[in-house]
This record gives C-alpha cells, structure tokens and sequence, in this order.
C-alpha cells in the first residue's frame, strides 16, 4: 500500500472517531441514558462522613434500566446468605433483617433535565416504601460507558454515589 494511502485512510479514520464523539455530546442526556446498565459501585455516606455499601450483606450487584419511553427499573442486592427454610414466608427475624438491609430495588417513571445534568425519579413501589413520598432527584454524569448517579437529598441524611456501566 502506497504511504499516500495510508496517510489519507488514518486520516480518515481520525475524522470518524471525531464526528462520533462530537454526535455523542450532541446528543440530549436522555437520549445518551437510554439502556441497560449494570452496577460497578454503590456508596451510601452518613450524615457523620462514614461510608458504607448501599446494600448489605455481600457482593453489591445491580441494574438500572431506563427506557426511551421514561420508565425506569433499579435493582442493588447484595444478599449473599442463604434461608434455612427455603421460604420467604418463613424467615427468622435475623434472616428478615438481612434481606431488608441486603437490598434496595425500585420502579417508576423519570424526567432529565439537560441544563442541570439531573435526572427527577417518580418512584411507584420500592423495597423501601418512604422513598415514594416525593420526587427524587439524581445528578447524572457519563464519560463514555460509565454513568456515575448520585444522591444528594438521600432521606435519611448524607448522600449515594453509583458508578453503572452500560452493558453490552
């Protein structure tokens, strides 16, 4: 292959990659949010400064689904152990308590501001039935396939930070 051909092809290549990542930052928030994302990392931090998993009780796993239609489904379970009884009907009160504390999942709907790089969430039912009282709102950053979400009205103080990538 002549040099002249593989200068005008590299150069070609570099035009494509720079019309892509300027499309992307282009695109409304929404639209870049739209998906399917899987938990890296969930951080809840007290009032006090301490930090702490958002779930509890083993390996934090998670997602988060937004669909274009603005409907969205989050699930953090970190529920390692195991019931004796094979029911959740018939757990012991330690048992409850690490399931309760293990898990934190919701569903509903959810707007985005674009100015403010927000996302509001209208929870419909949750696993921690206070979150539904009012709205909630998310700060939203995304650097390529990492979405980092944060919290910083949580309801009992302090604040959530979530690192999500999108999956493939």
């Amino acid at each position: 292959m002549k040099i002249s051909n593989i200068v005008a092809l590299s150069a070609i290549v570099a035009l494509g990659s720079t019309m892509s990542a300027f499309a992307q930052q282009q695109k409304a928030l929404k639209d870049q949010l739209v998906g399917t994302w899987t938990l890296v990392s969930a951080e809840a931090v007290e009032p006090d400064g301490t930090k702490g998993p958002l779930a509890k009780g083993g390996t934090q796993k998670g997602l988060l689904i937004l669909t274009d239609g603005g409907m969205l489904s989050f699930q953090v379970i970190a529920n390692d152990h195991k019931v004796a009884s094979k029911s959740r009907f018939k757990m012991t009160p330690e048992e409850m308590k690490a399931s309760a504390e293990g898990a934190l999942s919701y569903f509903g709907s959810y707007t985005v501001d674009d100015a403010e790089k927000s996302i509001t969430i209208k929870i419909e039912a949750s696993t921690f039935p206070n979150q539904t009282e009012a709205p909630a709102k998310r700060i939203a950053t995304l650097n390529g396939d990492e979405l980092r979400m944060n919290n910083p009205g949580r309801l009992a103080g302090g604040q959530t930070s979530l690192v999500w990538k999108r999956a493939k």
